[in-house]
């Protein structure tokens, strides 16, 4: 079953924004030209985004495509589709990679046997706390936010996987 998703490049040195493309390219197996802008949080550096179509898995693999450069910032989702849970990966430098499972609206959600597992192990109220915050990806959220507001208006390129 085909689903779509969006990939937000929220920084990247200029000199990567190519291989970035080249990554997703490969991926999708079609030529990519993403439209660059500058970041405005960090000048030095381009962000763009574009909404992707493909089969079901795309959304995790363009996430291991990009993860390949430990110092972009980004963002992949991949919207629900029949029998499938929807998927949201944030790679932050220094952080690493995140991946959620999502609901129909976006939001994270978290299963019952994890949400059992979390509790059992968090040794008072803080901790666990501090276990779900991380779970819900709420640390990649806040280094990611101020990017994705400075990303306000950035242009939209439409990607379509083929094969």
């Amino acid at each position: 079953m085909p689903t779509r998703g969006v990939i937000y490049v929220h920084s990247t040195p200029l000199a990567v924004s190519s291989h970035v493309e080249w990554a997703i390219a490969r991926v999708l197996g079609t030529p990519v030209r993403l439209e660059w802008s500058v970041q405005p949080v960090e000048p030095s550096a381009r962000r763009a985004r574009c909404s992707w179509t493909g089969a079901t898995g795309t959304g995790g693999e363009l996430a291991a495509a990009l993860r390949q450069w430990p110092m972009i910032r980004f963002e992949v989702t991949e919207e629900p589709s029949p029998g499938v849970d929807g998927e949201r990966f944030m790679h932050v430098p220094g952080r690493g990679l995140f991946r959620g499972s999502t609901s129909a609206n976006g939001d994270i959600v978290l299963s019952e046997d994890r949400l059992r597992t979390l509790v059992a192990g968090a040794r008072g109220y803080d901790t666990l706390a501090h276990t779900l915050e991380k779970a819900l990806g709420a640390p990649w959220d806040a280094e990611l936010e101020p990017y994705r507001h400075a990303g306000d208006g950035v242009p939209l390129t439409l990607l379509t996987r083929v094969g």
